[in-house]
């Protein structure tokens, strides 16, 4: 498959997962007052919270001004991301900028929408909760930099055609 149609697939997949989760959320399961929840696991609730934010809710977004500036620099971003994904010629960097650009689609629509972002995944251990609430494009945002960043510092690709080297060959 063309890389470039595999990324923007991908993209394309958490956007719709993404917008759809929100949906269901906010509409069907009616979770849509600030804080109000369902227990799916002992572990994970879903929990409608608007995040007027960006990542972890700095840069709170208390007016119109900022609120389009936020979509102003993450749509800027988002671009960027499209760009180098286009030009990628390794997989499995195409598929983390794929899930980077689609959950940065599906939060900027919320936030061009609605003047938040919705938040509904609650993962907790008790009262210990290890993350903010979070949606579907957070969780795909994390993992697609998570890829990139392991993918520069541990990998090593080879470059097309050329052999790997080979580690203490010995001469007898």
């Amino acid at each position: 498959m063309n890389l470039r149609l595999l990324g923007l697939l991908v993209a394309a997949a958490v956007f719709l997962v993404d917008q759809g989760m929100k949906y269901y959320v906010t509409g069907p399961l009616g979770l849509n007052v600030q804080d109000m929840s369902l227990t799916v696991l002992p572990i994970f609730d879903l929990r409608f919270v608007k995040n007027v934010g960006v990542s972890l809710g700095l840069l709170p977004a208390s007016g119109a001004t900022m609120r389009w500036l936020l979509v102003l620099l993450t749509g800027a971003i988002a671009a960027g991301v499209l760009w180098w994904m286009l030009r990628e010629k390794k997989r499995p960097d195409v598929i983390a900028l794929g899930l980077v650009l689609g959950g940065a689609l599906g939060n900027i629509l919320d936030r061009t929408r609605l003047g938040y972002v919705v938040d509904f995944a609650d993962l907790h251990f008790g009262t210990w909760r290890p993350f903010l609430v979070f949606n579907v494009a957070d969780a795909a945002i994390t993992i697609g930099v998570l890829i990139l960043l392991i993918r520069a510092l541990f990998v090593r690709d080879t470059q097309a055609g050329t052999p790997a080297p080979v580690e203490n060959e010995v001469n007898a």
